[in-house]
Formats: C-alpha cells, structure tokens, sequence
C-alpha cells in the first residue's frame, strides 16, 4: 500500500485501541494492543506519517531510533540489591527504569498528556545484544521491568533486508504478534504531500515528466546508488535556501542530496531550463494579465516538455500565493477564537488584563504541544504569529479604560486584517484567472494542457482549499467543462460496448 493508505491504516487501529468502556476501561487492553510494524524502504515518509497521526489526534509522540541504542540504554543499568528469600540471603541484579519508558513519563508529566504513540524506527536492525530484548518488548511491551503505561500505543518501523545488510529476520512468533504494514514508494501520493509541504516546483514539474526517477535503490560496480522521496524533499529546502540568497544551485549540490548521478545530472540539466523559462515567460507579468503576444506565440510555438514546465511554473507560483493566504486564514480563525473567549470577560476584567490572559493562554497550549511533539513546524509558526498580534492587541487595549471600547478597538483592528486578506484573496483569484486566460490564448480551452492545469490546481492542497473558500469562475467554468467532456467520453464507450 502507499503511504496514506498506511497512514490511515494506523490512525484507524490507533482509533480503536484508545477506545473506552463505559468504566473507562480500554475496550482492547494493552496486552492485546498489538504493536504496528511498518515496513518499508528508507527516506519514505514513515516518521513524517506519525507526527501527523499525533498532530491529528493530539495525543503525545515519542519517537526513537533503535540503532542508536545499546542494551544499557535501552533496557536500563544493572545495580545490586540485597536480598532474603526464605532464610537465605542474596545479592540480586536489577534494573533502573529503561530511558526509553522513562521518556513516556517525562512527556506525560511535563505535557499532561496521558496518551500517545511510542515510535521505535529500525527496529529490526538493532545490535546482537539488544536484538533479544528487542522481541521481547514487541510480544510484552516490556523493557526490563518496566511496561509502556497505559495508554501509549506502541509503533515500529523498519527497512526491508535489499536495503540495509544490517537487517534481522524476525520468526513467525515474532511476527504473529505484530500488526503489520508493508509499504511501497508511490509518487502521486507523494506529490499531495510535496504540494501541501511547498516542495519547490522544479522537483515537482521534473518528477511528473520522470516518475521513474522518484525513488530509485540500486546497485552496480561502483556501489550502491539511490533517490528517495526524503533526498528530494530535503534537496527543495536547499535549493529555496541558496536561491534567496543568490547561490549557485549546480550539480555538485544535487549530487548531495540525490546520490545517483545519472539522476543528479537530469535534474540539473532541468533545474536550469526551469530558471531559463521562469525568467522567459515573466510568470509575475502572466498572473498579472499582461501577458505579450510574443509570450502566447512562444508558448504555442513550445514543444509538449516545455509547455508542461511553464505550467508547472504557474501551478509553483499560484500555490505559494494561494498558500499565504490560506495560513493567514487560519491565521485569522485562530484570532476570531482568541478574541471570543476575550470578550466573554468583559465587565469581570479589564479588557488589557483579558488580552494579556489569552495571551499567556495561547504560549501554554503551545508550550504543551510542543513538549508533546505533535505540533509541526508549520503549526508551531502559525501559533508564534497569533501570539505576536495578542501582544500587539494586549498593548492596544490597556491604553483603554473602558472595556467595551477597548474590545472595539480589538475587533475593528481584526476586521481590518479580514478586509486586506479579502483583498489579497481576490488579487489571488484574478491571477488564477489570468492563468487560465494565457492557457488558454497559447493552447486552447480544449487543450490538455487545459486538462493537466485543472487537475493540478484540484491536487494542490492550498490551492484546491483556496477555490473552495474563496471561489475562482474560471477555474469552475473549466473544470465543468471538463467533466461533461470526460461524461461524453464515458458515454460513448458505453455505446461502443453495446
């Protein structure tokens, strides 16, 4: 399966192992709860799939590496203790707490979260010493003398034995007492995550011309080459890096990062022809409306792989647009609900003392979350921003005495952030527009470069988010015509079957 289809796989199996009776009891107990193994080749998207899972959840993540763990760390240090067993006096080994447990309790007191996931990756790859504490632990949840409490459901990970030499083949009891999930690189599925993610639009537009190229593990005389999607995710944060600062992107860096190098070549060779029709086809002066003739012609003129780049370049530039706009809706939902709970105070508080309450609120549940480990970056920013406004508010409002005054003041500077995001909004939905205007001068309404836009605009998260809030009528006026065309296709096959 791919990798979405096993995230829900193991967001619906997490679903039910926290699922109570009516006496609060776990309606599967723990030591039924099987573990869930995931396997598959590296650089996937394993661990990204977890983070989300707790994000969506809200429950704690505590992940750990198991090749990075030796039998002490992992199971705990050895200390004697003195004993009497009927008369007969002792010394006895025991264990401290292993780090890994400990870890679960430290989230739990520090959050206050009393339920997550436990994810150990590789773990089919530990040392020889650990391997046998290793199964122990997936058929008892037990490291030492210490059990995942209550609560915590336990998820691992592992490389299939073609990608790592290191594997170790786990027996039929073993895997008798596992949920597992086998995985396989798929690129479509990724390429929903690349867009959501803001992967640069050059891997994207290069990848769909080459899927062949989006996750590749060989081996030849000169060694083991490969490509995964975490190489090309990875490689799109470098390259946005070094083009805002006006670095060179060159084969060099690609081969970093994508280390096949009949691959790493490709793709620099594209990079480049990306820059050239970028600067080319001026995609700012084509959202705008102010696209030349001479810029139709040369688009009508392209051949098919250049006319798939340019519309990768407008795809690339309307979904950063569209994704601004976005975060600052929810940006601003996330204010609305702030200042709601801020108004409910009013007459008990002045309204500073209100602004500064929710304030300190906000940097709480942040606080929380990210202790917790289920707040990604992205949500981590946002949260940032809303703090930063409820302290410009907080200032604000204590210039105010009067606390019905001092909230209008609140509210009238929050409808103006609306206002200005409506606008960017309608700006947004004009250039999208425009997109489609110069899509259709250069190839025709009717053309598949018609049908390959739409179809990226409806895969691209933000931008398909963005249509369904605020609307595009060209986006609509095509999409429909688009599936009356694909009804009349699939009526006269029908016809033709009969």
């Amino acid at each position: 399966m791919n990798i979405n289809e096993a995230k829900t796989q193991i967001k619906n199996a997490i679903t039910a192992y926290f699922a109570k009776d009516e006496y609060d009891s776990y309606l599967i107990p723990l030591e039924k709860q099987r573990p869930v193994f995931l396997m598959g080749p590296p650089g996937i998207g394993k661990t990204a799939i977890m983070e989300q899972i707790a994000s969506e959840l809200g429950v704690g993540l505590i992940s750990y590496s198991m090749t990075h763990h030796t039998r002490q760390s992992a199971l705990g240090l050895p200390f004697i203790v003195h004993k009497n067993y009927e008369g007969l006096e002792c010394d006895v080994s025991e264990y401290t707490m292993s780090e890994i447990i400990a870890s679960v309790y430290e989230l739990m007191k520090s959050s206050g979260i009393r339920e997550g996931i436990l994810f150990l990756d590789e773990i089919n790859c530990v040392s020889e010493t650990l391997a046998p504490l290793m199964l122990q632990f997936l058929q008892y949840k037990v490291f030492g003398r210490h059990r995942v409490p209550n609560g915590w459901i336990v998820v691992t990970a592992g490389n299939p034995p073609e990608y790592n030499n290191s594997v170790r083949e786990f027996d039929v009891v073993t895997w008798d007492r596992v949920k597992r999930i086998d995985i396989e690189p798929d690129y479509q599925t990724w390429k929903e995550y690349a867009y959501k993610a803001g992967v640069h639009g050059a891997i994207i537009s290069y990848l769909d011309a080459k899927h062949e190229d989006f996750y590749r593990v060989e081996t030849g005389v000169d060694g083991k080459t490969f490509v995964t999607a975490r190489g090309w995710v990875d490689l799109s944060s470098i390259i946005k890096a070094y083009e805002t600062r006006d670095l060179p992107v060159d084969e060099l860096l690609i081969g970093q990062y994508i280390q096949n190098p009949k691959i790493a070549n490709s793709f620099a060779i594209y990079y480049d022809l990306f820059k050239k029709y970028r600067s080319d086809y001026q995609i700012e002066q084509i959202l705008a409306g102010e696209a030349t003739e001479e810029m139709v012609e040369k688009a009508k003129a392209a051949r098919f792989d250049e006319r798939l780049t340019v519309l990768g370049l407008l795809i690339d530039a309307v979904g950063a647009e569209t994704a601004k706009i976005m975060d600052e809706d929810s940006l601003m939902q996330g204010l609305l609900r702030s200042l709601k709970r801020i108004k409910s105070t009013l007459g008990r508080q002045p309204i500073g003392k209100a602004a500064e309450a929710e304030t300190h609120l906000v940097k709480d549940r942040l606080a929380k979350r990210i202790l917790a480990a289920n707040f990604s970056a992205e949500q981590q920013r946002q949260q940032k921003q809303l703090i930063a406004i409820l302290e410009r508010f907080t200032i604000m409002a204590s210039k105010n005495e009067n606390p019905v005054e001092g909230f209008e003041v609140l509210h009238t500077a929050f409808n103006q952030r609306v206002e200005a995001l409506r606008a960017r909004a309608a700006e947004a939905s004009a250039h999208m527009g425009n997109a489609f205007r110069f899509i259709d001068d250069a190839y025709g309404a009717d053309g598949q470069e018609t049908l390959i836009f739409v179809t990226e605009l409806t895969m691209n998260y933000y931008c398909a988010t963005f249509i369904k809030v605020y609307g595009c009528d060209e986006y609509f006026a095509h999409n429909k015509g688009i599936l009356l065309y694909e009804r009349e296709k699939d009526i006269l096959r029908q016809i033709e079957d009969l």
